[in-house]
């Protein structure tokens, strides 16, 4: 007798005031750097802003009324393997037409909030000013060992393994084909749920093709191509520290990072501020609320080691995986402010590429900094799919 399916279990978070309290205790008590005249961001997090930054957490930031925001749309919990999975799933308010399942698939240092401000837009979006018929239902689960979702207790998960778990929960939810899309680890996720159960996907966007991995003789490659490669080669020198220490040596990292609020900001949002548009504007970007809540979700879910831990994986999957191509048709929306972009002969040798936009604002957080613009993205990427629903 086969197992019944699991059963999705209404999911609210709920912080203690001791919680609270304790974080407010451990950002007054921060111990700081000493701040060098004139550095700003050139050495890494901007020391003024920080404190600045921790000052209002402790004594102005409002958690419960952002806690309370990030519970707008249905949230869930249910077991996907060995493990609790958590996501928000979304249904289309009055849909005409055919409805497109979508599981969107986020990265590092985010979570389920990389996608807060897209989700009315895509499953009501007469409300908005775009067509009624491309409303979807919108599933944006955490992945494991980041926000609300278990770690794994044993070896940590690498993207093919969680895009396994993404495949089991569609199934879970009811949808036996759906679409998938993310960013950074994200859109590995999804490129391996596409390589892998593309009898389920009907179509793949992504918001970058990841870091180049080429294996082949560098004559096959166009000059366009080289170039390509050469800049994520000199990104890495330049800005790939943090990614060299969570591959290898997560565990020490998370040993402060867990235990000192500050130290956790800084890591994560001097990412916010140089992965975004703007010049490095942050808050042109983000509000403090809105990195905040970011922050805080990290804080209060002690998940910046297991978050990390996932480079760990991903650096030991076979280099036989990255050189497979994705033949699902998939779809490429570049934004101006991400750390480096593609050439269209990359695309075509990576993937089956239907569409490919260059978009002129926005970074690698363009579902959040650009919601209006990233989810015109995928209405006009995902309408010819829907379709193969019918």
């Amino acid at each position: 007798m086969s197992c019944p399916a699991p059963r999705p279990e209404p999911f609210v978070s709920s912080t203690s005031t001791a919680a609270l309290e304790d974080l407010r205790t451990r950002l007054r008590a921060t111990r700081w750097p000493d701040d060098l005249a004139d550095a700003g961001w050139s050495l890494g997090v901007d020391v003024g802003y920080l404190r600045e930054l921790v000052e209002y957490w402790a004594d102005e930031f409002d958690w419960t009324a952002q806690e309370s925001a990030l519970s707008r749309h249905p949230r869930f919990r249910v077991d996907v393997g060995d493990l609790g999975i958590h996501f928000l799933h979304a249904r289309a308010v009055s849909p005409v037409g055919p409805v497109l399942p979508l599981v969107l698939s986020h990265g590092w240092p985010d979570s389920f909030w990389r996608y807060s401000k897209v989700v009315s837009l895509l499953t009501d979006p007469g409300a908005h000013g775009a067509d009624p018929t491309d409303a979807f239902d919108i599933i944006v689960p955490d992945m494991p060992g980041y926000g609300y979702s278990d770690p794994p207790t044993g070896p940590p998960l690498n993207s093919i393994a969680v895009a396994g778990l993404w495949a089991e929960l569609m199934h879970i939810l009811g949808y036996s084909r759906f679409g998938a899309a993310g960013g950074d680890i994200g859109s590995g996720v999804s490129r391996y749920l596409a390589l892998d159960h593309p009898e389920s996907v009907v179509a793949v966007h992504r918001m970058d093709a990841g870091l180049p991995v080429f294996t082949g003789d560098p004559a096959d490659l166009s000059q366009q191509e080289r170039e390509f490669l050469d800049k994520a080669a000199a990104w890495g020198t330049a800005e790939g520290a943090y990614a060299a220490m969570h591959r290898t040596k997560p565990q020490t990292a998370a040993v402060g990072l867990t235990d000192s609020p500050a130290g956790l900001a800084a890591w994560i949002v001097e990412k916010l501020r140089g992965w975004t548009d703007y010049d490095g504007d942050i808050e042109r970007s983000f509000s403090k609320d809105e990195i905040l809540t970011n922050v805080t979700l990290y804080w209060l879910t002690e998940s910046i080691g297991s978050s990390m831990r996932m480079y760990n994986a991903n650096g030991s999957i076979p280099l036989e995986q990255h050189a497979r191509r994705v033949e699902v048709p998939s779809g490429f929306s570049l934004f101006a402010g991400d750390l480096i972009s593609p050439p269209r002969s990359w695309l075509d040798r990576v993937a089956n590429v239907v569409h490919v936009s260059e978009l002129p604002r926005g970074g690698h957080f363009a579902p959040f900094v650009e919601p209006d613009l990233y989810a015109q993205e995928l209405r006009d990427f995902f309408r010819p799919y829907r379709a193969a629903l019918t």
